[in-house]
């Protein structure tokens, strides 16, 4: 049985005792639609996935995310409208940073509470990337919408003012991505297990991360019917030479 929730809220701040955001104390509407696809990846979005080429639209495991990026207003940064797709019995996880191995990470986190009928749950954190402690953060994000279908997790949010220049990257869009899962013990979420790292892509550019090919090399041979070809000029240069020499 799917069980979906939609909220339209400007900010997710509220915390249980243990120090982990908890399930927000906000009307929901049952029956929300998470539509996640392919369609437009490279073209109107940027999108990962692992493993690479799966269908988030399909049965399969597949671990997937999109983002859709305004243009970059000084100072604020830019809108990012995000989806993510994923399997866990515990959250999935979309992060953002500029450097996976020190630093932190921004976490934005769709879960499913095993103690609530498994029903879904959303929050943002900060990972030191140095010893992976998370840390429950106010960030701001809205147009929440989540749904749970057994361990299938759906989501989509958006986040303004994103902006990776405070971290003196030339573009204030350049980010690395990354997915994974993790465990949730109670109120107390366990590691961010990361799956896919994206490495340093600039998520205003749909396809940042399209591989480009170079053109093939074309050889070409002169036509028979225009250029003399190599060894007739040989050919021709040594009947001169010889009706040169014969009329001296």
């Amino acid at each position: 049985m799917e069980r979906g929730w939609i909220l339209l809220v400007a900010a997710v701040g509220v915390y249980v005792a243990s120090g982990v955001q908890g399930i927000p104390n906000l009307s929901f509407s049952n029956n929300t639609q998470v539509n996640i696809s392919k369609n437009g990846c490279g073209v109107t979005k940027l999108c990962v996935q692992t493993p690479a080429n799966c269908d988030p639209a399909g049965n399969t495991s597949c671990l997937f995310a999109s983002v859709i990026s305004s243009t970059p207003v000084a100072p604020n940064g830019s809108a990012m409208s995000f989806q993510l797709r994923g399997e866990s019995v515990g959250y999935i996880a979309l992060g953002l940073t500029v450097n996976a191995s020190q630093g932190t990470t921004m976490l934005f986190i769709c879960a499913q509470n095993s103690s609530n009928n498994g029903s879904f749950f959303f929050q943002t954190m900060d990972q030191n990337n140095t010893n992976g402690v998370l840390t429950p953060t106010d960030r701001i994000t809205t147009e929440i919408r989540g749904i749970v279908n057994r361990n299938v997790i759906k989501c989509e949010f958006n986040v303004p003012n994103v902006n990776a220049s405070k971290t003196r990257i030339t573009s204030p869009t350049t980010f690395s991505l990354l997915l994974g899962t993790g465990t949730i013990t109670g109120n107390v979420l366990g590691p961010f297990n990361i799956s896919l790292n994206s490495g340093l892509l600039n998520l205003a550019n749909p396809a940042s991360n399209v591989p480009t090919t170079a053109p093939p090399t074309v050889h070409t041979t002169a036509s028979s019917s225009g250029a003399v070809q190599p060894h007739a000029m040989l050919l021709l240069l040594s009947v001169l030479t010889l009706h040169v020499l014969l009329r001296a």
